[in-house]
């Protein structure tokens, strides 16, 4: 399977899915651990996370797949939602919460 059907498919078949440095037990930069922090502060179980340090043809992979320059990517039901800067606004306006609340908050 090439790079951006593995993406593709990890995106269609996770609901909540973040592609970051480090993982969510052990985030590698501070915007990875910015939009973890604000997934639990909403309540998100079962977060699908690929470390894109561990594989450099996914760290590239995503970026061409969304055309987005930067790390972390967060997808919700196979939608780009943004980075760490998106996902803190949504989160501080109530957008993300109203996202996510409806399959995902415990």
């Amino acid at each position: 399977m090439d790079v951006q059907a593995l993406i593709k498919e990890q995106v269609t078949s996770n609901p909540v899915v973040l592609y970051m440095k480090g993982t969510a037990q052990s985030p590698q930069c501070g915007f990875s651990a910015n939009v973890v922090q604000t997934l639990n502060a909403c309540g998100v179980t079962g977060l699908f996370t690929v470390d894109v340090l561990a594989d450099p043809e996914i760290r590239q992979g995503i970026k061409d797949y969304s055309d987005w320059p930067t790390v972390p990517q967060l997808y919700v039901h196979g939608k780009f939602i943004g980075g760490s800067d998106i996902v803190s606004e949504m989160y501080n306006n109530g957008e993300l919460q109203r996202l996510l609340h409806k399959d995902f908050q415990s």
